[in-house]
């Protein structure tokens, strides 16, 4: 009866329809988020068994390519122009065909446009264009003293700033780094005379810029592709077919006017996205604070925050008896995490996706390494300034090695610990904000989107709690401190 009655679960759970996640990711600007909820309703609506895991607003192309070449991410909106300089280092491909064959050693493959290019631009306002006689990028060759902001992916690409300038023979030193989203902001108030633009950017319209002609055909063609891992494609080969009807059917006008739904209609990427197939009368919208997804990102940033912390204190408290010990191990230790303190925090974030991929591991890791130092030595200073004799007596006593640590050494030095503990917790609050870059949510999400958009509102979504969190953390120490240090030690 019982062989028969676990036969029947077996059959049941096998005959039941499982939900195969795919995963679907973009980079952080508007357009990027847009296309990936445009193929993640392409899928849902026809294959609604499929569940669809959406990790949207990553970094620039390195991240992306890294996540895809490892299988986190199935695929994502990607352009031509990008694949072939960027990841490919082979400027010359053009056409699809030949981008493809490149692509499949690496075990990707790319769609065919989706209708559109959005190719990088110049833009200056039309006052300033008026009064220099700008038309075009040649005639800045003589305008050496005009402030250039550019997107920082522009000025590190291969095809970015200095090749153009090198092509062009500009000069211009006074170049400033910032944020795609900001510099339509940054060239309204004047902070700087000229910035690059994607030709798609519902922007351009709305501040009313004059794009430079490319005169001299530097900027290759981005037509936008969809980039896929091959294992997927293989896999699913009936949903890549269903993405790929997607080819041709995104003009550049349609486009502007999805961006536009967002970045000027204050509509979400999923309002956006869905109006490309259910078309629907847009008027200006203001965008509303969402309490629960608030709540929600917030219950993954202190997921984030309270695991890496737990990490630290396990092995950070145990390094700093060890510095105790000897100068080389002091000297040693001290060294090696005082060493990670100083690689950026996205940079070591980033360095551990080629080993770790994207989301938890690699963000559990940064963070981890991130509040060793402050507890490593404050454990160590708080166990070096016992008094000796203190420790002779506990010998006297009787007591083991490990009981005189327990139970003499470690209450003693609590008040410096608790300290190294409290410091490490408000870093790790305000570092796991990074974490969305690749992929891993928290309070993170929502300054990139913001960052994205340029929406202080939705910066601040993400802003305002991760500081009233770091204010908690750091009240909760405080009363931690009654219970955790004896009342002697305390007085």
């Amino acid at each position: 009866m019982k062989t028969t009655l676990l036969s029947f679960c077996i059959l049941l759970l096998v005959s039941v329809p499982q939900a195969y996640p795919i995963t679907v990711s973009s980079k952080n600007f508007t357009e990027s988020y847009i296309l990936a909820e445009i193929f993640s309703k392409k899928i849902k609506d026809d294959f609604p068994e499929h569940e669809i895991n959406r990790k949207l607003g990553m970094g620039g192309t390195g991240i992306l390519f890294g996540a895809l070449t490892n299988g986190d991410i199935d695929f994502y909106p990607e352009y031509t122009g990008t694949i072939a300089e960027a990841i490919l280092k082979r400027p010359e491909l053009k056409e699809i065909s030949e981008i493809n064959k490149a692509l499949l050693p690496l075990g990707l493959i790319a769609s065919k446009s989706l209708g559109f290019s959005n190719t990088y631009a110049f833009a200056v306002k039309k006052e300033t264009a008026a009064k220099y006689l700008i038309n075009n990028i040649s005639d800045l060759a003589t305008l050496p003293d005009l402030r250039y902001g550019f997107s920082y992916e522009f000025l590190k690409r291969n095809d970015g700033y200095y090749a153009l300038a090198e092509k062009y023979g500009l000069k211009n030193t006074n170049v400033k780094g910032m944020a795609h989203g900001l510099a339509y902001e940054a060239i309204e108030s004047g902070s700087v005379d000229l910035i690059d633009v994607y030709s798609t950017d519902a922007k351009i319209k709305r501040f009313d810029l004059h794009i430079l002609e490319d005169n001299l055909e530097f900027f290759p063609r981005y037509d936008a592709v969809i980039l896929a891992n091959i294992n997927f494609v293989k896999e699913y080969p009936g949903l890549w077919l269903h993405l790929k009807s997607l080819e041709g059917k995104i003009n550049g006008p349609e486009m502007v006017k999805l961006n536009a739904l967002v970045e000027l209609g204050n509509y979400t990427f999923k309002d956006s996205a869905t109006s490309f197939f259910t078309p629907f009368s847009a008027t200006d919208k203001e965008r509303k604070i969402n309490f629960g997804q608030i709540w929600s990102k917030t219950r993954e940033h202190l997921f984030l925050v309270f695991v890496s912390l737990l990490l630290a204190v396990v092995i950070g408290v145990p390094l700093g008896y060890l510095a105790t010990c000897s100068g080389w191990l002091r000297h040693s230790i001290f060294a090696v995490s005082g060493i990670v303190q100083t690689i950026p925090s996205l940079a070591l974030l980033c360095f551990f996706v080629p080993f770790l991929g994207i989301g938890l591991a690699p963000t559990l890791t940064a963070l981890f390494l991130y509040g060793l130092l402050p507890i490593v030595r404050n454990a160590c200073i708080g166990l070096e300034s016992i008094d000796n004799k203190l420790k002779e007596t506990s010998q006297v006593l009787g007591l083991k090695k490990m009981q005189s640590i327990l139970w003499i050494e470690i209450p003693l030095s609590m008040p410096s610990i608790i300290a190294g503990i409290k410091t490490a917790a408000v870093i790790n609050v305000g570092t796991a904000t990074l974490a969305a870059f690749i992929g891993c949510g928290g309070l993170g999400s929502f300054i990139v989107t913001g960052l994205a958009l340029n929406d202080i509102n939705t910066i601040l979504h993400g802003a305002i709690p991760a500081a009233i969190l770091a204010l908690i953390l750091q009240y909760l120490f405080d009363v931690a401190d009654r219970f955790l240090i004896p009342k002697g030690i305390r007085s």
